[in-house]
């Protein structure tokens, strides 16, 4: 190895001690500057991300991924926005979750404190590197990001802007390191250090995420897809599931909370389907659907197994009658991939056996599944969505960036204190 990434992670751990050092509204006044350096840099980072769409576009770059390439003077706007979001919050470092005093008086605290120095692996996505970076410093980590060379121009440009900030507050720039090249060597050597990073969050396509889970030796917070599921029951308001088929499929259909999967009960399938399918059809999606949904129309394409667990992550959707919630709740249970799952329905013990039986990141009840999003569920921006069991499950904010740590204290309390008289032998 070349050393190249871990001499920038010891000069981000020595940093993080700095950051953790200071007061909860020295890390905010620095947020609220980040965000308006990335303001009034807005044209140099306009001008870099031009040159990473005109280079994606000539290597054939998806849609999907040109989408979340793409930044515009409304999605930096949005990132200052989501920086300040960010910095409003309150401050988890240091908060006492609980408190509780043992019958020999030794009081028990548990402590919100950070978790240390978080490695950022993502690709085709330059907001990251403000959003990243934003939430681990208000939570008094440093970030070490690497991101994909699709975005290079992008990610530079805003790590300037975000550095300029630190300098600014007389930090160190190291609190937030870039590794600018983006060699696969390097993302190997990111994943072994044991010694200096705490915690990888790998944000991407799933080839990514398997690549850091297979080959990481410090811990990993893995979300490999987003099959997303909508399911309409017998008890569904019809407009309401065509509203929440519309802007899960068509609204972002390149993002992992877009649906991909549309169960249709039985009993209100006549009365939904064709409605449904028309107004997918004229948006442009492709559906694929079972004997059931073809017999509606003609040009739904027959749905394989595949199609039920694919993330399109495109205008294309896999549809199925169901005869029950069960059956709909089996199906989701089958193909899951932990990410978000929605129910629309007027019946509120269907709505709540649905809850019960999903284990997904987040259940939605009558509402969008493109609010499975930090900042669409108050945590201001996400560093990522979950979908590992561990100590943060769905979209993680400034909390998810803390762990909880025990603090005693006593007056002298001993757990023996027999020995204390007992003669020394």
């Amino acid at each position: 190895m070349s050393g190249y990434v871990r001499n920038l992670a010891v000069a981000a751990r020595q940093a993080q001690s700095v950051i953790a050092a200071c007061s909860g509204a020295q890390r905010r006044a620095l947020l609220e500057d980040m965000a308006a350096q990335l303001l009034e840099g807005h044209v140099s980072i306009l001008s870099a991300n031009a040159l990473d769409m005109q280079a994606a576009r000539e290597g054939g770059a998806s849609n999907a991924t040109l989408d979340r390439l793409l930044l515009d003077a409304v999605r930096v706007q949005g990132m200052a926005t989501a920086l300040r979001e960010v910095a409003a919050q309150p401050d988890p470092f240091g908060q006492i979750t609980r408190s509780d005093t043992r019958p020999n008086g030794v009081q028990v605290q548990r402590q919100r404190i950070p978790l240390g120095l978080i490695a950022m692996i993502f690709e085709a996505r330059p907001n990251v590197t403000a959003e990243a970076a934003a939430l681990c410093l208000k939570a008094g980590n440093a970030v070490l990001l690497r991101g994909g060379s699709e975005a290079a121009h992008s990610n530079a440009a805003i790590a300037t802007c975000l550095h300029a900030a630190l300098r600014n507050a007389g930090l160190p720039t190291a609190a937030v390191s870039l590794i600018t090249d983006t060699a696969r060597e390097h993302v190997l050597e990111l994943l072994q250090l044991t010694d200096l990073v705490d915690l990888a969050i790998p944000r991407g396509g799933e080839s990514l995420i398997r690549f850091v889970a297979e080959h990481a030796r410090v811990p990993v917070i893995k979300h490999y897809q987003g099959v997303c599921h909508l399911y309409v029951d017998r008890a569904a308001n019809s407009d309401n599931a065509l509203a929440l088929l519309l802007d899960g499929k068509t609204s972002r259909p390149g993002v992992c909370n877009a649906l991909e999967t549309l169960l249709v009960h039985r009993d209100i399938a006549d009365a939904f389907l064709p409605a449904a399918l028309a107004a997918l059809k004229q948006r442009g999606v492709q559906v694929r659907g079972d004997a059931v949904t073809q017999a509606f129309d003609a040009s739904v394409v027959a749905a394989s197994d595949a199609d039920y667990a694919a993330e399109f992550l495109d205008l294309i959707i896999a549809v199925r009658v169901v005869d029950s919630l069960d059956a709909a709740i089996a199906h989701i249970q089958q193909y899951t991939s932990d990410h978000t799952e929605v129910i629309v329905t007027d019946d509120a013990a269907a709505a709540d056996a649905f809850v019960r039986a999903i284990r997904s990141s987040a259940v939605m009840v009558n509402a969008s599944s493109r609010f499975n999003d930090g900042g669409q569920l108050g945590l201001g921006a996400e560093i990522g969505i979950s979908t590992t069991r561990l100590h943060a499950y769905g979209p993680m904010g400034v909390e998810s960036l803390t762990i909880e740590r025990f603090v005693v204290h006593g007056s002298g309390q001993v757990r023996h204190p027999n020995l204390l008289s007992s003669p020394i032998q």
